[in-house]
């Protein structure tokens, strides 16, 4: 019977008294005295290699409990482990999150709306933190609080749960079963999403970065617990009680009190008959260091291991070039973070919002977690600013939006811009005329002075036109040639990076366009000259 209720519970929409109660109550919360306990144990005191084994085998074989708890207490444990994990995990956390719609109908359209308020209220990027917990324990489990507000059905919040109170199928090793009673419970249908973030191939619990950063947090807490030690006792002279052949237990014991209470661990008695030397290994300055260098170098494997590399949280020789290739393995793996939790969220609760409130569909909205994939836009502006010189437009709107610069508004103070161009202007005679023709343009006018008193079988206009026809056959096929190149650049793009690079390094010469404007400024010229000559042989 919960079975149907839960398999129904999907197909209901609108209403609240029609969803059933599993869909609207806690289910996975903590229990006094039961196998979900607030409480978590501590594994990682007194933490040695067979143990730790055992904890991964144990994990390995179904029993992932321990694991669970030990991930969680040396993330609280290690201040590197627990920064760098952390670092990652945020840079998704603060991506934009954008939502496109299943088609362009008003229907579909409209089930993007409600997601994009639901998105718009925060309660998604409040919980992306704990989803990437899945990071370093493979998993990570939110239990959706579905609240009926505002005539919706909507997520009121996502609630981490920890991974101790869950346990996985036997048979499988991949199904979460929920720990209740003996071999647990499945989990409630459309009320857990249940994120795997896999950084290996492999079953879920044995694809988290805890699983290898274990080894190197408990050496290192080997090394720290040694350095300590050396740290207390450095500079300490070291004392040695000697008690005579016929002393008693109680006069030995006397004797340690004294010379060990007198300040840290460097302390022995012996007999006084007996000799104990001490030998130096090494120099003093190279085995004070041993300690740091050792504990650095694990840290270093820590943050290859969570951020692929070493240079934003250490400083490395190399300078700008290597941080730079460094930066880009960030990216690659922020692109990655957030692709996986993407399509986490876009099969397991984007379509229950959707249905809940509009019933099922054939297509669901999608959420997209990342930036978007364009051109630096130092990279475009200077791309367009070259091609522009040769002819390639835009819309004002398509750069604005590019740009992030929102429409000035009628009334405000602007900066920059183009400077005016006074118009040519024509001597009013009996106040402005609408309807008398617009002025000639500059070459017209010189065109019209110098075949004023002319009696040339050709007319000024006619002439005009065919200079014009003339010049622009010249400048097409050199106006071709740079189109065609960038044509060219741009279809053999892989994507606008790719189109942005080719851009830039496009040699696009000018010198046929040039040449192309010069003949029509001869041929303009040598008219002008001949009109002259024509106006003087007319007045002779």
């Amino acid at each position: 019977m919960a079975k149907k209720n839960r398999a129904k519970s999907l197909h209901l929409a609108g209403d609240k008294t029609k969803f059933e109660k599993p869909i609207m109550d806690a289910i996975a919360t903590p229990q006094v005295g039961g196998v979900r306990q607030v409480v978590s144990g501590h594994p990682a005191n007194g933490l040695t290699p067979e143990r730790l084994s055992r904890i991964l085998r144990s994990a390995a074989d179904g029993e992932p409990e321990a694991y669970f708890e030990l991930a969680e207490d040396v993330e609280e444990r290690d201040a590197h482990y627990m920064s760098v994990l952390a670092t990652r995990r945020r840079s998704v956390a603060q991506l934009p999150i954008t939502v496109k719609p299943a088609s362009d109908s008003p229907e579909h359209k409209r089930h993007a709306e409600l997601v994009q308020g639901w998105i718009d209220d925060g309660i998604l990027r409040a919980s992306l933190f704990d989803v990437l917990d899945a990071i370093g324990k493979g998993i990570s489990i939110l239990e959706v609080d579905w609240q009926y507000r505002g005539g919706a059905m909507l997520p009121r919040e996502l609630i981490w749960r920890p991974q101790r109170w869950f346990t996985f199928d036997r048979a499988d090793g991949e199904t979460v079963l929920l720990r209740e009673g003996v071999s647990g419970e499945p989990l409630v249908s459309h009320k857990f999403v249940v994120h795997r973030h896999r950084s290996k191939s492999g079953l879920t619990i044995r694809s988290g970065l805890a699983r290898v950063a274990l080894w190197s947090w408990m050496f290192k807490s080997f090394t720290t617990k040694d350095w300590a030690i050396f740290c207390q006792n450095y500079g300490q002279p070291i004392r040695i009680g000697k008690y005579g052949r016929g002393a008693t237990e109680a006069e030995k014991d006397v004797l340690w009190r004294a010379v060990s209470g007198i300040a840290g661990d460097c302390a022995a008695i012996v007999p006084r008959e007996m000799l104990i030397e001490f030998h130096e290994v090494g120099s003093k300055s190279s085995s004070t260091d041993m300690y740091e260098r050792r504990a650095d170098w694990l840290d270093r494997q820590i943050s290859k291991l969570v951020l692929g590399q070493t240079t934003t949280t250490d400083a490395v020789s190399g300078g700008h070039a290597v941080s730079q290739e460094h930066r880009l393995v960030q990216e690659d793996i922020e692109r990655d973070d957030a692709g996986m939790v993407t399509a986490t969220l876009n099969q397991q609760l984007i379509p229950n919002i959707v249905a809940f409130n509009f019933g099922p569909q054939d297509r669901y909205p999608h959420v997209r977690i990342g930036r978007p994939d364009e051109v630096p836009l130092g990279e475009f502006a200077e791309a367009f600013d070259k091609l522009a010189k040769h002819g390639l437009t835009a819309e004002e709107a398509f750069l604005r939006d590019r740009l992030g610069i929102p429409t000035p508004k009628p009334d405000a103070a602007l900066v920059g811009g183009r400077a005016p161009v006074p118009e040519a202007t024509v001597p009013e005679i009996n106040g402005p005329n609408p309807a008398a023709p617009k002025p000639p343009t500059a070459v017209q006018s010189s065109f019209d002075r110098l075949f004023k008193s002319a009696h040339a079988k050709t007319e000024p206009d006619e002439m005009i036109e065919i200079l014009g026809a003339r010049l622009e056959r010249d400048a097409a096929s050199a106006m071709t040639g740079m189109v065609d190149a960038v044509k060219t650049a741009i279809m053999g793009a892989k994507d606008l990076r790719d189109a942005a690079e080719r851009l830039s390094k496009l040699d696009l010469s000018p010198d046929e366009l040039t040449e192309a404007m010069a003949r029509g400024m001869a041929l303009a010229h040598l008219a002008g000259q001949a009109s002259l000559i024509d106006d003087m042989k007319g007045h002779a």
